[in-house]
């Protein structure tokens, strides 16, 4: 892999920064700095090889493969997908787009399966503090981040380069996508790109009730949905850089509900669109000061309408805006020692149609101190986050405001000098704020509740090391345990009206480990198998006399779990791989009938490659869910049984 690389957190120990003197951008050959043995806190990085690799065929199917991760899922190619980290909850994982936090002020949750997985050339999922200190203090205010990077910096090949590709698969599923770029000099690089995604989703299964076992379908599971961005990335001085991207999504499409006996009419639709701008600025080791600005404009709107409801149609829109701005300073005074700075400010605001609507709004500010200190064998991370949060509403209470300071550590060590076999320690404290919903939603919200406050404490252990020629393993195994007081919860008040309270506690603890190791077996053959799998314990702490107290809590498995063998050779390349995890229940109390049951899903890939003119030619076909197991990751909505996927694509 070749990237084009100049981090000052990778350099901050460097002679280079502490006499002040700049360097151009370089050239990086080898394995990205996120794959590193020595990071402080867990950060598990895929590349576009990588996911090649492991047969990988949306962002959410990556996902799967990484540790610790739990995705809801709601069945087909336009069912939401949320990821959840830990058992934390998916308003707890943050989600960053090209270096700048994606939103939903509304929600609090990112759908992931809005973005491209042809576009992105690798994702990363941090767990408490991210490695590198010269980012914005929004990413630092999550207890886990994901970040998706789609564009390469500038480069000396001047030629345009094209991809085009069509994927059709199963259920009526058809998407083209198309991406442009260039580097117009070794200075500037523009790229465009576009996706359509069609699909019926109509997909079998099988519907058990009692002794009455029948075969339905999907229905009112149309999705069609497009997406647009077009970005550049400006080298504007040897050590400066100038990046900017806007992108747009619509997407217009039926949601089936849950399955239910003896009817399957619906007639519930969706249409999201989403718009945002986005501008980053950065100049490197000017008398050991680094300074990053970035700014972003985000619009979004839904428009849900159900045709069916009792008295009329029931429909609601909502719009929300956001307006971003951030300034970061990394200060490296000395050989080994790294002081970074970053203050964030955030408007949001949402409006709807209903007739109860407040028009809350929001203004955030976030403040992160952080230092580094790296030491031979030794490297520590030290951090404050201070968090203030200021509410209002147009007509209404409004929820009330708040302010916080979360500390973070995080440390690792090189046990021996000659192998990348390092031991890490982390701790973060870390608070999410209400969302407008829990706040604000009609018969639903509460302006007074508080936020939900975390603890997370890891201890982990990386080993990496290549043996022979061309061979390698990776090993990674962390210990953790976690807290979140004041939880928010939602209990009724009677069958029509709930509201939201903080009464919640959440204690966890868990395992996770991954491991990979790469065997050469000859000349262009290699063999890679990586595995991973996580024990989290999740549970209700809220209370000690309730009987439900101890519970695991809702959607959290105890156990998760994937694997991929693939064999990469000069005729076609194979990758077998399967996930899975054990049951879960839809709410903290375990009440009969509410248990899902778990699953294992294997899969197949088969893929070539041959050069085409100037271009390479790529077909690919796959095979999902081989053994047709009928499973939910959302109660009452099944997932696809076996289905197929071809796709062709050319690039030059």
């Amino acid at each position: 892999m070749t990237l084009a690389v100049y981090s000052p957190a990778a350099a901050q120990g460097t002679d280079s920064i502490a006499a002040g003197r700049t360097l151009d951008g370089v050239t990086v050959t080898g394995e990205a700095r996120l794959k590193s043995a020595a990071m402080t806190a867990p950060v598990r990085t895929l590349d576009a090889g990588d996911m090649l690799r492991l047969g990988v065929t949306d962002i959410a199917d990556a996902l799967h493969r990484l540790p610790g991760v739990t995705l809801r899922d709601y069945g087909g190619a336009g069912g939401m997908k949320t990821v959840s980290v830990r058992g934390f909850g998916a308003r707890h994982t943050g989600v960053c787009y090209d270096g700048i936090a994606l939103s939903d002020c509304q929600t609090g949750e990112i759908d992931v399966s809005r973005y491209s997985l042809d576009n992105a050339s690798a994702i990363s999922l941090a767990v408490g503090d991210n490695e590198d200190i010269f980012i914005p203090a929004r990413q630092a205010a999550a207890a886990a981040m994901l970040s998706i990077t789609t564009m390469a910096p500038p480069t000396a090949d001047a030629r345009p380069h094209l991809t085009a590709q069509v994927r059709v698969g199963s259920f009526g599923y058809v998407s083209p996508f198309i991406r442009y770029s260039q580097s117009v000099n070794d200075k500037l690089a523009l790229s465009v790109s576009g996706e359509y995604v069609y699909a019926e989703n109509d997909y079998p299964f099988t519907l058990r009730n009692v002794s009455l076992v029948t075969r339905e379908r999907r229905t009112n599971s149309m999705m069609n949905s497009a997406h647009g961005e077009a970005g550049f990335i400006w080298r504007t001085g040897r050590a400066s850089r100038l990046d900017g991207k806007i992108y747009y999504y619509d997407n217009d499409r039926q949601l089936p509900g849950q399955v239910k006996y003896y009817t399957s009419l619906s007639d519930e639709n969706l249409r999201e669109r989403n718009f945002f701008a986005q501008a980053q600025y950065r100049a490197w080791g000017v008398r050991n000061l680094s300074l990053r600005l970035m700014a972003k404009f985000n619009w979004a709107s839904s428009a849900y309408a159900d045709g069916l409801y009792q008295g009329g149609i029931n429909d609601a829109d909502y719009w929300q805006r956001e307006a971003y701005a951030a300034a970061c300073l990394l200060y490296t005074p000395a050989r080994g020692l790294a002081v970074g700075y970053s203050a964030d400010y955030i408007f949001n605001n949402l409006n709807s149609s209903l007739a109860t609507d407040t028009r809350p709004y929001r203004h955030t500010v976030l403040q992160a101190l952080t230092a580094r200190l790296t030491r031979r064998r030794f490297t520590l991370t030290v951090r404050l986050l201070y968090s203030l949060y200021m509410n209002g509403a147009q007509s209404g209470a409004s929820a009330r405001d708040t302010r916080r300071l979360s500390p973070s550590v995080s440390a690792s060590y090189r046990l021996l000098s000659g192998e990348e076999l390092y031991v890490r320690l982390a701790y973060k404290n870390i608070f999410r704020a209400p969302t407008f919903n829990e706040s604000y939603f009609y018969h639903y919200g509460n302006t007074d509740l508080l936020p939900e406050s975390t603890d997370q404490l890891n201890l982990g252990l990386t080993w990496r090391r290549g043996y022979g020629r061309g061979s390698s393993f990776r090993l990674s195994a962390d210990v953790y345990a976690n807290r979140v007081k004041d939880k928010i919860v939602a209990v009724p008040f009677n069958m029509f009206v709930w509201t939201n309270i903080n009464v919640g506690r959440v204690t966890g603890r868990g395992v996770e480990a991954e491991a990979t190791v790469s065997q050469s077996l000859g000349r262009r053959v290699t063999l890679t198998a990586t595995a991973n799998y996580s024990w989290q314990s999740c549970t209700n702490t809220t209370n000690d006399d309730s009987p439900y107290y101890g519970n695991q809590i809702a959607y959290v498995p105890e156990h998760t779990g994937s694997a991929a063998l693939s064999l990469e050779n000069p005729w076609v390349n194979i990758s077998v791989h399967g996930h899975g995890m054990s049951h879960r229940y839809t709410n903290n109390e375990h009440y009969d009938g509410t248990r899902v049951a778990g699953y294992v899903e294997a899969g197949l890939t088969a893929y070539r490659s041959w050069r085409l003119g100037a271009g390479t030619i790529e077909l690919r076909a796959d095979v999902k869910n081989i053994f047709d197991k009928q499973y939910e990751l959302v109660a009452k909505y099944p997932m696809p049984g076996r289905s197929y996927q071809v796709s062709a694509k050319y690039s030059f």
